[in-house]
């Protein structure tokens, strides 16, 4: 199913969550390994709807947007992918590369979630490094941007901004017309780091009332690449897990 909205700088995309694999709920060890290039990895592919299983993960290349251009996609795990993205420049989301893994556990059941990450970002384009989270199946969509890029902005009017774990985001409420999205934009930069997706979760039920014991179904994490110049750009994640128990 795709939904065919977004009118801010981003356009909106394929309820990915919808393609994800069985509901698990399981802690997973980061797997530490460095970035490599699409010639030496276990798997690789230029299909834009190419995908690739590694334990209770699927990645995607996911070449989803209008005007696309090309995209491979290489791994050798769900903590050692990445693509090489050559994209125009021109309005609206081409692809969001990620790794996903489903849950399928309702928020207040749950006493952890969280994810820890590592990249390696090119230093020109218009992307976003973000997780895509999505609550009761596809209805509810949450975006965590971590780093970013160029000509690009999330959905919505921005709410206010919220200091919580150590973290300052500025959040975003808005609607694409088919659910709402709620983007959380961190202040400053970063490609690595740990994130509690929980905490998140339960200011925005228990502070702003936009859930009520939503399921966490799927947690996305990728390249969000609305242009590279129609230049080849590589993006890679080096370190990932993502739990919820």
């Amino acid at each position: 199913m795709r939904i065919p909205t977004r009118t801010t700088t981003r356009t909106s995309r394929t309820s990915r969550a919808t393609r994800a694999g069985l509901s698990l709920v399981a802690a997973a060890s980061a797997l530490m390994l460095t970035a490599t290039d699409a010639s030496a990895a276990t798997y690789t592919s230029s299909d834009r709807w190419a995908s690739y299983t590694s334990g209770s993960y699927t990645i995607y290349n996911d070449e989803w947007g209008s005007g696309y251009g090309s995209q491979t996609l290489w791994a050798n795990s769900y903590a050692n992918w990445g693509v090489s993205s050559t994209q125009p420049s021109t309005s609206g989301v081409k692809a969001y590369a990620n790794v996903s893994r489903s849950f399928g556990t309702a928020l207040n059941s749950l006493s952890s979630a969280t994810s820890t990450f590592a990249t390696t970002l090119p230093s020109t384009g218009n992307w976003e490094s973000a997780y895509d989270i999505w609550l009761n199946g596809s209805s509810v969509e949450v975006m965590l941007w971590m780093d970013r890029s160029g000509n690009v902005g999330p959905l919505g009017s921005s709410v206010g901004t919220l200091t919580l774990d150590g973290k300052t985001w500025t959040v975003y409420s808005g609607n694409n017309g088919s659910n709402p999205v709620y983007s959380f934009v961190l202040s400053s930069n970063v490609t690595s780091g740990t994130v509690n997706i929980l905490d998140i979760l339960k200011w925005m039920q228990n502070s702003k009332g936009y859930v009520s014991n939503p399921t966490l179904s799927t947690v996305q994490f990728g390249f969000e690449i609305s242009g590279t110049g129609n230049t080849a750009q590589s993006f890679a994640v080096t370190n990932y897990s993502a739990s919820a128990s």
